[in-house]
């Protein structure tokens, strides 16, 4: 794609760098920037020069810097240490994308993330183990959960003058059994449903909704609900949505059997 509004590129080396001019957008892998036009944008900001590095682990848990090629999470995932069990969901998300294995080698983990889109599968990802997204920004940083940060599809809480700098990934969600469930109308076709499921090793579990509903739906329990309870529960979340790929009734029902067998698969 041809990107004709755009009459200027810069690199980001230092915090100051990420200070926008008008017209100016924040860009890493650009995977999506350059897939259509841009009519309102005007300059690049490459963030991938701020030398970020990609994969922190710690006792802590995973931060993921938002510059980390999906590339690189999935083979951080085929090495990750012993106890977190759940990385082993990384490339099951992964492969949830609407992309081939050769974008991940350019799109990043916050790229997908803050693209927002409903079926990002790297939102279902991040939501499913409770990550959390660290904002950088002029006024002053903060933190807040990725299902908080996404909004709607394509939209977030995020300012203008706001950088996702990582998302942080608890060490007790990376130590839980987790599965992720997808499905679409097409083979190939973009997510009509996405479901992840993980029971924690303090026995809680946690559901999260994403692809069906218009933004992020986590569902918490005390321990593994019964069937009943997770089917209401997973019904009667907000945003079911109808469009091309799948109708409202649809996307609630598939997303109940697929929270379903992730509940029997856990159990």
């Amino acid at each position: 794609m041809d990107i004709t509004t755009v009459r200027s590129f810069r690199t980001a080396r230092t915090r100051e760098d990420l200070l926008l001019a008008p017209g100016e957008t924040i860009m890493a892998g650009g995977t999506w920037l350059m897939s259509e036009p841009q009519p309102a944008t005007t300059g690049f900001v490459d963030l991938t020069g701020m030398g970020w590095p990609d994969l922190d682990a710690d006792a802590e848990g995973l931060r993921i810097a938002a510059t980390c090629t999906i590339a690189r999470l999935v083979a951080f995932s085929q090495k990750a240490p012993a106890p977190w069990t759940a990385a082993a969901m990384i490339p099951d998300a992964a492969n949830a994308l609407l992309a081939s294995f050769k974008i991940w080698n350019t799109a990043t983990v916050g790229g997908n993330v803050c693209r927002a889109f409903a079926a990002g599968a790297m939102v279902a990802l991040c939501v499913g183990l409770d990550g959390i997204a660290e904002i950088w920004s002029g006024e002053g940083d903060r933190e807040l959960p990725v299902a908080e940060l996404v909004t709607g599809n394509g939209t977030t809480s995020l300012e203008r003058g706001e950088v996702l700098r990582a998302i942080r990934l608890p060490a007790d969600a990376l130590r839980s059994r987790a599965a992720l469930r997808k499905i679409a109308l097409a083979e190939h076709g973009r997510s009509g449903a996405v479901v992840t499921g993980r029971v924690d090793p303090d026995g809680a579990s946690v559901f999260g909704v994403t692809a069906a509903t218009w933004r992020p739906t986590v569902l918490r329990f005390t321990a593994l609900p019964d069937a009943a309870t997770l089917a209401a529960a997973v019904e009667d979340c907000p945003g079911y949505y109808t469009d091309p790929l799948g109708s409202a009734d649809w996307r609630r029902g598939v997303a109940a059997a697929l929270a379903e067998d992730i509940r029997r698969e856990l159990a």
